[in-house]
């Protein structure tokens, strides 16, 4: 089972996944290029780099396929397109809240504005990193809100976070994320093999709840729900999808029940025992 996380996320996002996981079978989560332990990638970061670099990485530590691929929101266009690149490596596949290529013609305008704004911030942050990061200036200013007494110190995510090639990564990821949607469409179905797409049933992402109206934001989730993640169940004629009423997008954190049991279950379908 290889796990790949969504855009800005560790490989400790499935923190609560993993270990449950691992009680049946072998289960690797990874830093991508640029995240957390990992060294600086191949710019930009598109699906396909990040795909050949996955192949790689397993090779090099030798772990054996088939295997069962497992991706969150923009890591499904990184295993779709693995799967295209790497067939006979994959035996099935769960999209987790995964994107689609069709959702920047689908979702509402507003939401592209929301996504245009993120792509500054990040780009913003990845310019003026190598100033307030790597002269130590935020690590400080971090500490110093510690010893106040202040929320928001430094612990170990935020310091694998604060460094600059991740926030690079970061915004590479997202300032190409049309080009690995692209990728993604290319890459085609996944034939017969076994898949399963979880979706989140409830919108709490309060980036999109403050930008949005309430019918944007009702739109929104109709498209995403109802239209988006059909069409990634459709990608396979064994494909099913599953709607996970009580969570919100970040699914690895709030409901990992429900990803153990389809990874459980696409690895059934997949004939292992």
């Amino acid at each position: 089972m290889i796990l790949e996380s969504g855009l800005g996320d560790l490989g400790n996002e499935w923190r609560r996944v993993q270990p449950e996981i691992a009680k049946r079978s072998r289960v690797c989560s990874y830093d991508r290029a640029g995240y957390g332990g990992s060294e600086a990638g191949t710019m930009p970061r598109t699906s396909r780099q990040i795909a050949t670099e996955l192949h790689t990485l397993l090779r090099n530590a030798g772990e054996m396929p088939p295997f069962v691929l497992v991706g969150h929101s923009f890591g499904g266009f990184n295993v779709r397109v693995y799967n295209s690149q790497y067939p006979n490596q994959v035996a099935g596949l769960v999209l987790v809240d995964s994107v689609q290529e069709d959702q920047y013609e689908l979702l509402p305008a507003a939401w592209e504005k929301i996504s245009s704004e993120l792509l500054k911030r990040y780009q913003n942050q990845a310019t003026w990193a190598p100033i307030f990061i790597d002269m130590g200036v935020a690590r400080l200013m971090l500490q110093a809100r510690k010893l106040q007494g202040s929320p928001g110190g430094l612990d170990e995510s935020t310091y694998l976070l604060l460094q600059s090639k991740y926030l690079k990564a970061r915004a590479s990821e997202l300032d190409s994320i049309k080009v690995s949607a692209q990728q993604a469409r290319e890459a085609g179905d996944a034939s017969d093999k076994p898949l399963i797409v979880l979706t989140a049933g409830k919108n709490s992402d309060g980036i999109l709840r403050d930008g949005l109206s309430k019918r944007d934001l009702d739109e929104f989730q109709r498209i995403w729900v109802h239209d988006l993640q059909m069409r990634l169940a459709r990608l396979s004629s064994r494909g099913e999808r599953i709607i996970v009423s009580d969570s919100g997008h970040d699914i690895p954190l709030e409901r990992p029940g429900a990803i153990v049991s389809a990874i459980e279950k696409v690895r059934t379908a997949a004939g292992y025992q």
